[in-house]
């Protein structure tokens, strides 16, 4: 999770615990539309992910923009070979996480093989970063806490002009949650 009932609830300014478990819920789906807005999951995850030789051009495995780290790479050869850390880098090289390509350094004698089971895997850690960057925490907080106040609301997403007092209600994402967002735009290959 992003953030935690005790921040959101210190946020929204609410005491007790009558309504932890709705939060933890608006906290799991403002989690969602985080990721779903922005095509990032900012909560970084080990798991091994497996790359066909498409996934290669030009000596760059192309892993789609999410990894954090390597633990371990292995070659598609028959002895499923570790390839060393001194053999690649990670692309982009004067930034990330997140990285989106593995390049083979032109000066080893490690190339990408993909002879035996077609595949090249990565066990490693997967997502935007480590851990969730402190924007998106507030992001997910203020969202949470929007879907907690809309719960009381009479009206969703209009806009009334009541004596011309206009009164509005979000459509969707809040604006300054968008804001946030939009300095995340997804990696496309």
């Amino acid at each position: 999770m992003y953030t935690t009932t005790t921040a959101v609830k210190t946020y929204l300014g609410i005491s007790g615990a009558g309504d932890d478990d709705l939060i933890d819920d608006l906290i799991d789906r403002a989690q969602a539309a985080i990721e779903r807005y922005t095509g990032w999951v900012f909560e970084a995850a080990t798991d091994t992910r497996y790359f066909e030789s498409d996934a290669v051009v030009d000596s760059v495995l192309w892993t789609g923009g999410d990894l954090v780290s390597i633990t371990t790479l292995t070659n598609g050869d028959d002895d499923d070979t570790e390839i060393s850390s001194d053999d690649y880098r990670l692309l982009p090289r004067n930034a990330g996480p997140p990285y989106f390509g593995v390049r083979m350094l032109v000066d080893t004698t490690t190339t990408w093989d993909f002879d035996v089971d077609g595949e090249v895997s990565i066990l490693g850690t997967w997502g935007y970063s480590a851990s969730p960057p402190n924007d998106i925490i507030h992001a997910c907080i203020r969202l949470a806490g929007y879907y907690y106040r809309q719960r009381d609301s009479q009206v969703f997403d209009v806009t009334a002009i009541p004596g011309a007092g206009v009164i509005q209600i979000p459509q969707g994402i809040p604006a300054d949650v968008r804001l946030i967002l939009d300095k995340y735009p997804r990696w496309v290959s």
